[in-house]
This record gives C-alpha cells, sequence and structure tokens, in this order.
C-alpha cells in the first residue's frame, strides 16, 4: 500500500479553496498536511475548517510541516518567492500558472529547480484532460493545419480589482491569466509561433485605475503557412471557450468537454464528449503530481516546457506596445 504524499496549501484564495483543496480532499494519492497564508483572519478561518495547523509565512511552514510537495496558489507576483523557498528545502511544487511573469523569471525559475533536484509541475488543468488529450490525437485527420482560431471570454464584474488590475503585479492581464490556458493549448497542439501581432486594451471599466489589459487580440503566424489568432476577455461575456484548427480535410474543434472532427463542408466525421464535462480535475493533477514524484510518471508540464509559454507572452506585450510584429523565440531567456 503506498503512502500518501504530504502536501501543504499556500495561498488561500479563490482557487485554493474552491479547486485545490477539494482536490486534495478526492485524490487517492495525497493528504493536506498544513496551510499557509499572509493574510492571518483568512488563515485562520481555513486552518479551523480543516483542522490543520496554519502558518503565515513558508519558511515556517516548511520548517515544522515538512511536506513533501506544495501546492502554490499565490498572486503571480510572488511565485517566485515560494518556489525559491521550496527549492531551498527540497520541497517539491504543483504551481498554479502561469509559471513565471516573464523570460528571466522563467529561465530563473528552471535553472533553479534543477540546481535543487526538485519537480515542478505548472497547473494546465487540459493537459490532464481526457478530450484535449483526444484532440492531438485526432490532429493528424486534418491534414497540415493553415488556420487557428482560439477565443475564451466570460464578464468579470470588475476587471479592475485586486492585483489581477495592475501588470506589474500579474505580469499582464487577462492574456497572462485565463489566456494562458489557450496558450498553451496553442502551443501544445501547434508549437511556438515564429510572429505575433497583439492588441490589448483596459477600457471595459471607465474612470477605473488599472493597466493590466482585460481584452487581448494576437493574430498569429507559423513560417510553414498556419496563421490565425487568439482573442481573449475576461470583461466581454458571454462566457466561452474553443479552439479551432483547420486543414485542407476538416477542422478539429475543441470545447470545454467535447472535440469534435468536421470535414471540409463543416459536418460532423465524429465527436467525443465527456459527462459531466469539467469533473475535479484539480485531483486528477494532485495524483498525477505524486506519480511523478514517485518516478512512476514523466512529468508532462515542467519548468522547461513553459519557458515558449513566457516568450509568447513577452512577445505579445511587445507587440501592443510597439504595434510591430515580435518573433516569440527572441524571447526565449
Amino acid at each position: 500500500m503506498n503512502v500518501r504524499k504530504r502536501a501543504a496549501m499556500v495561498g488561500l484564495g479563490g482557487q485554493a479553496t474552491s479547486n485545490h483543496l477539494p482536490g486534495l480532499a478526492q485524490c487517492h494519492l495525497a493528504e493536506l498536511v498544513g496551510l499557509c497564508d499572509v493574510d492571518a483572519n483568512r488563515l485562520a478561518a481555513a486552518a479551523d475548517a480543516h483542522q490543520m495547523p496554519g502558518f503565515t509565512t513558508v519558511a515556517g511552514l516548511l520548517q515544522e510541516v515538512r511536506p513533501d510537495f506544495v501546492i502554490a496558489a499565490v498572486p503571480h507576483h510572488a511565485g517566485q518567492q515560494v518556489v525559491a523557498a521550496c527549492a531551498e528545502a527540497g520541497v517539491h511544487v504543483l504551481k498554479e500558472k502561469p509559471f513565471a511573469t516573464d523570460p528571466y523569471e522563467a529561465a530563473e525559475l528552471a535553472a533553479l529547480c534543477d540546481k535543487a533536484g526538485i519537480e515542478l509541475m505548472v497547473t494546465v488543468q487540459r493537459r490532464f484532460h481526457p478530450v484535449y488529450a483526444a484532440a492531438l490525437q485526432l490532429l493528424e485527420r486534418i491534414g497540415t493545419p493553415y488556420l487557428v482560431e482560439g477565443r475564451y471570454t466570460f464578464h468579470c464584474l470588475n476587471p479592475a480589482a485586486g492585483w489581477r488590475g495592475r501588470a506589474k503585479l500579474a505580469g499582464g492581464g487577462c492574456l497572462a491569466d485565463m489566456g494562458y490556458h489557450l496558450i498553451d493549448l496553442l502551443i501544445w497542439y501547434l508549437g511556438l509561433p515564429d510572429r505575433v501581432l497583439a492588441d490589448t486594451s483596459a477600457a471595459a471599466a471607465p474612470g477605473a485605475e488599472y493597466d493590466a489589459e482585460d481584452t487581448a487580440l494576437v493574430h498569429l503566424a507559423y513560417d510553414s503557412g498556419l496563421y490565425g489568432s487568439l482573442l481573449v476577455s475576461r470583461s466581454a461575456g458571454p462566457k466561452t471557450e474553443h479552439l479551432a484548427i483547420t486543414g485542407p480535410h476538416g477542422t478539429l474543434a475543441v470545447e470545454r468537454g467535447t472535440v469534435r472532427l468536421l470535414d471540409p463542408s463543416g459536418q460532423v466525421i465524429e465527436a467525443l464528449l465527456r459527462e459531466p464535462a469539467w469533473p475535479c480535475p484539480p485531483a486528477v493533477q494532485i495524483d498525477r503530481f505524486c506519480h511523478v514524484l514517485d518516478g512512476t510518471a514523466p512529468n508532462p508540464s515542467g519548468p522547461a516546457a513553459h519557458l515558449p509559454h513566457a516568450a509568447f507572452l513577452a512577445a505579445a506585450y511587445a507587440s501592443a506596445t510597439t504595434n510591430h510584429p515580435a518573433d516569440p523565440k527572441e524571447f526565449l531567456a
């Protein structure tokens, strides 16, 4: 019988309470042994609810609890500090996306994890969802892709609120946050583009002071002839999420819980549906990370795999600033 891994939760915001803590309760290979948050009131409430020791510093948590791994769901600008503390203590990290706020931080984190000999896995849930894995297998059916169209939108009541409204703290706005999932699918399925041309705006809350974009449109192109665009918005409803890739033999259309293979006229050739569309993916990720730590499964979302994501984002933001195309490969640190 396998001994459960000891897991600690760092950061007790919405991601932790709605995803990671319920995921820990449902997973088979790990158990919660400690909590950490800089907000003492929030920490006290969570520690009481879960009957767990709580700490306001990562150092205190690591020293007293000594977990096998930490689930880090902290504001983007605080991620590097958490990973550095865990690396120093030899504690593995399951990190909420994004991996880093810029290419330089991404390179530093990758080197840090490598030097310390710790595993880090980024929580890009779609990598662990069978529909999205099936889409990768079906991709060859459409022939060489020439068009890609992605959209991820929902309506946030206040896009200016908190640290997510400040680009310096968040490393960007909707593109770096929710858009990270769409970028991950793009890179997973098609690789890093050769050119991007981006426009961003922070205009959905007139009069509010924020500079992290609430809407972004990124045109992209590959030297192979493939081109297309990604639209991301945390202000424009209704909630939509889809990615469509078209080739000479048809289109692969991926949505939340569904993948469809269409012929060139748009008729469905085959479809896969998962019901429910989104059962607790954090539990799947946590169990997968435990297998990674045991050496019984590869890490599908480690530091090296996320250097291109940081480069894509840096190129998109550079393009939005200069109004000129940018090559993401030039931002690979």
